[in-house]
């Protein structure tokens, strides 16, 4: 797979340029690297001498983004095939204290694109959706062993899909007969359940179960506020910590933690989230929902 085949426009990138306010000589973390494009930004903003470290735990986007950052001159770069739950364990052992950090909670155009990964509803594919392939169980096992209730619930916190219970049932209906294999499989589901008139003409109808069934399977609010309070303890004296992310329950956990920060040591630099201008929205439509936070540290 090459870096070449996505284009990739990264969110916000002037905003976080300013809140970050890097410098040649900085230390910076990407925790979720993607495709390398606010990593791309940043090495510029750091040389020379600064340090770029990047986590990501797909292990094909990491060998793109290593692709795409290749060997700059004038800065050092670690590129880690993790988790960013784990940076704070891997930046003592580089011996690292970060002046900025990112953390991007969204998927980035190559992992959406890719029908083999299952998450986009756009095109036939396994219906698996993890983003760590090596571990774990795929959406589908997930789906077909899951109870009526508890399918439903993922459905309404992940995804606030109000026909959760109608798809919910009609999932284990059909399962008994077949099991759910394919992204197609869980579109015919979610048709099954929503009636015509009922659907929302601005987004498929399968928008919100395809995103629960994603943070579910990827257990993407699981640990954030750890993670959250982890990065925000790496950072070096006056160090910043951006947050973007793209769904009510993760800026839920952002917001709160933030809050929490604020009281000890740090300063909460949004106190409402910043969003993308309608200039960005035009440009790259999977912006829309971003919303960045900012926290910077004091002592």
């Amino acid at each position: 797979m090459s870096g070449q085949q996505y284009v990739h426009d990264p969110v916000m990138v002037k905003e976080i340029l300013v809140a970050l306010n890097l410098k040649p000589g900085d230390v910076v973390v990407d925790g979720t690297l993607g495709l390398a494009g606010h990593m791309m930004h940043f090495i510029e903003a750091i040389r020379p001498g600064g340090v770029a470290v990047g986590f990501d735990w797909d292990e094909s986007m990491l060998a793109i983004a290593r692709d795409r950052i290749g060997s700059p001159q004038g800065i050092t770069v670690h590129l880690i095939h993790k988790d960013f739950r784990d940076m704070h364990a891997s930046l003592q052992d580089l011996e690292l204290k970060p002046n900025g950090i990112l953390l991007d909670l969204g998927l980035n155009s190559a992992q959406i694109a890719d029908p083999s990964r299952g998450i986009t509803f756009l095109e036939d594919g396994v219906l698996d959706m993890r983003m760590d392939r090596s571990t774990g169980e795929p959406a589908s096992a997930l789906l077909n062993r899951m109870s009526p209730q508890m399918i439903e619930d993922a459905l309404l916190e992940y995804g606030d899909e109000r026909w959760a219970r109608a798809i919910a049932k009609v999932i284990v209906q059909r399962r008994k007969e077949t099991p759910l294999r394919t992204t197609n499989d869980l579109v015919e589901c979610v048709l099954a359940a929503i009636p015509v008139r009922a659907r929302e003409k601005r987004i498929h109808p399968a928008t919100r179960t395809f995103q629960a069934v994603r943070i579910l399977t990827n257990r993407e609010l699981d640990g954030l506020k750890e993670a959250l309070e982890d990065a925000a303890a790496s950072l070096a004296i006056g160090g910043t910590l951006a947050v973007l992310s793209y769904h009510s329950g993760e800026d839920r956990i952002v917001k709160h933690t933030f809050a929490a920060l604020a009281q000890d040591g740090f300063t909460n630099m949004t106190k409402k989230p910043m969003e993308p201008g309608d200039d960005e929205v035009r440009k790259n439509s999977r912006s829309r929902s971003a919303k960045l936070r900012i926290i910077r540290k004091n002592s």
